[in-house]
């Protein structure tokens, strides 16, 4: 199969707004999906609290608010229009469903290359490559034996592909073929095995095409699925803001303490899974550390009967892991790399666990899919 060219409708369709950032609302309809952001951040899956100053009510920051001064990054980026780190980590696009008469789930999404400047932390922006305008892209999840469909839009000024990771014909592997700007490819493939994959441009040089942010969570759910959860995604990424070969920022889910100062809300006791993938580019490895608790690392998410308990987990580039916990006591529990400089340049949280958490409050539940 070859790439087919757009056509004077399909630039018309994406229009200019698509350099700037927001021409995905026109091919993926995301301004209906920012009702749903809309919907979320009033559930309060982020704590209702206000955003706090670092170095201000060190009392109220948590646990380690007193030596917040020293981090160097003060406030929080602007209202982005597109990317919602509150919304992004608890938001799966299922696809548009079609159930074949054979009883074949038919999933299909279409995702956009857009050039677009996105803020990664206060007053620094970073010019990006994106799927549908963010960095990361937008979390795709299916079960497995279903068949994808995925219509890939180069609207970008270079040439792109998507790779996935998992099990798939070679021909629909995105190394090849090339889809050159104003070029279109449907990549179309049975969704196995189940896991937690990713997908990323896999156009050379690939440490450009990575880090300049085509990348995104790729799920594939068991069949029945898996026990009911407070899921979340989160993405480990760094930013190299100078172009000298060394990332000055670092998050995850992009934006800089964003986490910090906008702990996630769970319920004591209750079980939290996060889908854990890690795209930093220049840097071998990263981590994840969790304080005041433990966490069931199931790696890749293939095995569910086969997991580590521990509070500490270091992953390579395009490495992921599925994490399952209960934190058995309320308050603000620190997440954060465990390399120090990553996190003193962003990749810091809290959750925030609270005893009685309403239904419609903090993380959302999700059951078998």
């Amino acid at each position: 199969m070859k790439p087919e060219k757009l056509s004077r409708r399909d630039w018309l369709k994406l229009g200019a707004a698509g350099v700037a950032g927001v021409s995905g609302a026109t091919v993926l309809d995301l301004a209906s999906r920012g009702g749903a952001r809309d919907a979320l951040a009033a559930s309060g899956a982020m704590s209702r609290e206000p955003g706090r100053e670092p170095g201000k009510d060190a009392a109220a920051a948590g646990p380690h608010g007193g030596h917040q001064e020293a981090m160097g990054v003060v406030g929080m980026p602007g209202p982005d229009g597109v990317f919602d780190p509150a919304a992004f980590i608890v938001d799966f696009d299922y696809g548009e469903v079609t159930t074949r008469e054979d009883g074949r789930v038919v999933r299909r999404w279409e995702v956009v290359a857009l050039d677009r400047d996105i803020e990664i932390a206060p007053g620094i922006f970073f010019p990006a490559w994106t799927y549908n305008g963010q960095v990361p892209g937008p979390t795709l999840r299916c079960t497995e034996g279903d068949l994808l469909q995925v219509e890939f839009v180069n609207a970008g000024s270079h040439p792109h592909t998507i790779h996935f990771h998992g099990a798939h014909p070679p021909e629909m592997d995105g190394f090849e073929p090339i889809v050159e700007p104003g070029q279109r490819f449907t990549y179309e493939f049975e969704a196995k095995p189940f896991g937690l994959h990713l997908y990323h441009c896999h156009t050379m040089p690939l440490k450009r095409h990575i880090h300049k942010g085509l990348y995104g969570t790729f799920i594939v759910d068991p069949p029945g699925g898996r026990e009911p959860a407070r899921e979340m995604v989160m993405v480990m990424n760094a930013f190299d803001s100078n172009l000298d070969g060394d990332n000055e920022v670092y998050a995850v889910n992009t934006s800089a303490f964003y986490y910090q100062h906008h702990p996630v809300r769970v319920g004591v006791n209750d079980l939290c899974r996060i889908y854990l993938v890690n795209t930093t580019e220049f840097d071998l490895i990263n981590s994840f550390h969790l304080h005041a608790g433990m966490f069931k690392v199931f790696r890749t998410g293939t095995r569910p009967e086969q997991y580590e308990l521990t509070d500490t987990i270091m992953m390579c580039q395009g490495e992921r892991h599925v994490l399952e916990f209960r934190l058995e006591n309320p308050g603000m529990h620190m997440f954060h790399a465990h390399q120090s400089e990553f996190a003193e340049l962003g990749w810091m949280g809290f959750f925030e666990a609270v005893e009685r958490l309403a239904a419609d409050d903090g993380v959302p539940v999700r059951g078998h899919v």
